[in-house]
């Protein structure tokens, strides 16, 4: 039979487009050796092994040789106003620089904006210059509310708003350490930001005593009539009594003690005023509450659970409630009578 030349070809036609349409489905289905090599990469940054970190916090030592131990120290101070004087004593102490890492608090507000400019000035010129003079890492937060009382020194101390002041305070440092401390931390100090004048070894000097919380008495540099002196300043540190425990037990739930003020005769016993010139300056006293103006406090205090209470705890709030809220956890509190630290004078 006749066939036109027009037909001829087709079948070999269509096998050659068969054919080539099978290449082309075999090249896209098969992995090649590129992607191959692709797929046995992990993820450039998210997963693989590389991005978990192990840590034994049992082997984590707080001891009374921190400074030969090289234990890792994290200072945190809450900050409204900016004082040159604060500034120059936290970088002249003598505790390696390596080892300390600091953590700041602002409120909002236009006095704490101008601290926090102040501040960031500070740093960068610090963290930029001679590498021996830095510290390990510097954070500042900055608080999601304002701060509810004035800073002027009369008004932080008025009695009618202390719970205000002091509830605010403790949500402060409570965010403060929450976000800043690591696995790698072994003491925490807190330092307030119009503490001015300190030993230069007082990580050291406060450590060597190997306790869970520590605390140093704070004073006040003064003139009077053209002589210098000083006086107590810091009456959160104390010895319970009887009289503030009866006088708690016919408070109300949200009711608070606060130290140091004639209208609240408690009969405890101060630290403030146990101080005694050329003692021994090593001296310990237990209390039961403390103030937080000098405070080292070993890092698994923080980590068990202790914070700062800004509800009344016990008809304590902040730094004393912190004491009680440590001693049920098992720790106990000390201060050091004739050891001196100095608040800015106003």
């Amino acid at each position: 039979m006749y066939k036109s030349k027009r037909f001829r070809g087709r079948p070999i036609f269509i096998l050659t487009i068969v054919g080539a349409t099978l290449l082309l489905l075999f090249y896209l289905v098969s992995p090649s050796s590129s992607s191959s090599k692709t797929q046995k990469r992990p993820p450039p940054a998210i997963g693989g092994t590389k991005s978990i970190n192990h840590y034994q916090l049992n082997g984590l030592q707080s001891t009374w040789r921190s400074f030969e131990s090289h234990e890792r120290v994290l200072i945190l101070t809450p900050i409204a106003r900016f004082y040159d004087e604060y500034w120059n004593n936290l970088i002249n102490l003598n505790y390696p620089h390596e080892l300390i890492e600091l953590g700041f608090i602002l409120p909002r507000g236009r006095e704490a904006n101008s601290a926090l400019l102040r501040l960031e000035e500070a740093v960068k010129r610090l963290q930029t210059g001679p590498k021996k003079n830095r510290f390990a890492k510097v954070t500042i937060l900055r608080q999601d509310f304002d701060s509810p009382f004035s800073q002027s020194e009369k008004d932080r101390h008025a009695l009618s708003g202390q719970k205000e002041r002091r509830a605010a305070m403790a949500r402060a440092r409570n965010s403060l350490f929450t976000t800043t401390i690591n696995a790698g931390i072994s003491w925490i100090l807190w330092l307030d930001a119009d503490i001015v004048e300190t030993p230069n070894t007082l990580v050291q000097d406060l450590a060597a005593h190997n306790k869970p919380i520590i605390v140093a008495n704070c004073y006040q540099r003064y003139v009077d009539h053209g002589e210098n002196k000083i006086r107590a300043y810091d009456f959160n540190s104390w010895q319970d009594s009887d009289t503030a425990a009866q006088m708690a037990k016919d408070m109300g739930d949200d009711d608070v003690i606060f130290e140091g003020y004639a209208e609240m005769a408690t009969y405890r016993t101060l630290m403030a005023y146990q101080y005694v010139a050329g003692n021994d300056v090593h001296e310990e006293a237990q209390l039961d509450g403390v103030g937080a103006t000098a405070l080292l406090v070993k890092a698994e205090v923080h980590r068990d659970g202790a914070m700062f209470p800004s509800f009344p705890f016990y008809h304590l709030i902040e730094s004393e409630g912190f004491a009680k809220m440590a001693k049920r956890l098992g720790y106990q509190s000390y201060g050091l009578p004739n050891y001196l630290v100095y608040h800015y004078n106003e």
